[in-house]
């Protein structure tokens, strides 16, 4: 394990001096750490700063991300091109990606070095725009795809496809399409269910529907959800994992599929998303 690449985010209290200890920590187990250059900057680390562009070339064994969720969610996917495994050390509140709290890191990551972890692997979506037959842009996206009226806009109606089958049109403010992984986040708030992360499936999740077709949909992976976008108001948007934003205007369809990008998260052996369940519910 010769090169570990840390991406922490400056905006967490204790990351500078977190940042300063893993590297002198790694430099005394003889390995590597590199950063991207605007993060080593951000932590007073700048000699460890690499590139962007010279990054996604290089060859990573591990990668460990500083923050919650949100970082990580941010992180993996931008780092997804290197296919490395990634630790979640964890800076906020209680986290259903990253994996260890900071009294924890040290022993985690020793651990880590004597491959005493296992991987835990989760499937992105790619969602893409088209206007007109005319591909706007694309996303991937971890948690999920939510396609919603502005805060000033009345409701929308959403013409919803499964592969070629018509489903409905809901009338609601909105509608989530969420991986297993997303399902503990905005499609739960919305009423949606809890799904295990190693299903192969996506769930979409009507956001306050004005009609009978107001229960979530669980379907397969390897099915295409299109939805068309009908409103008159100009404020519609795609979102995506809450980070990304692109706006919509009527008759806009968004194009919802599996993507064949994968991220891997290091867990722990005997980890169990059941036990990070139990604890959120006891933490709520």
């Amino acid at each position: 394990m010769g090169k570990v690449l840390l991406w922490p985010n400056p905006e967490k209290d204790q990351v500078r001096g977190l940042s300063s200890r893993i590297y002198q920590w790694l430099t005394q187990q003889q390995r590597e750490l590199v950063m991207p250059d605007d993060l080593a900057l951000a932590v007073d680390l700048p000699q460890l700063g690499v590139p962007w562009e010279t990054l996604r070339q290089e060859s990573v064994d591990w990668i460990v991300v500083l923050g919650g969720d949100g970082t990580l969610l941010r992180a993996a996917k931008q780092l997804a091109p290197l296919a490395a495994p990634i630790l979640g050390v964890n800076l906020g509140h209680l986290g259903f990606l990253t994996e260890v709290e900071v009294p924890d890191l040290f022993s985690a990551l020793a651990a880590v070095m004597r491959g005493e972890f296992v991987t835990d692997e989760r499937h992105l979506l790619e969602a893409r725009v088209y206007r007109q037959d005319q591909l706007m842009a694309t996303f991937q996206a971890m948690n999920d795809v939510v396609v919603a009226k502005g805060p000033f806009a009345r409701l929308i109606n959403l013409e919803t496809f499964v592969d070629a089958a018509y489903v409905t049109t809901y009338p609601a403010d909105g509608l989530i399409v969420a991986t297993p992984t997303g399902s503990t986040a905005y499609s739960l708030s919305a009423g949606g269910p809890i799904l295990a992360p190693d299903l192969d499936v996506m769930v979409m999740t009507p956001i306050c529907p004005h009609s009978f077709f107001d229960r979530s949909i669980v379907i397969s992976a390897r099915q295409e959800v299109r939805i068309r976008v009908r409103t008159i108001h100009r404020d519609t948007l795609v979102t995506i994992d809450g980070q990304e934003v692109h706006p919509l205007e009527d008759g806009d369809e968004v194009v919802v599929v599996s993507s064949p990008t994968t991220i891997q998260l290091i867990r722990r052996p005997g980890w169990s998303f059941f036990h990070v369940l139990r604890g959120w519910r006891h933490g709520h």
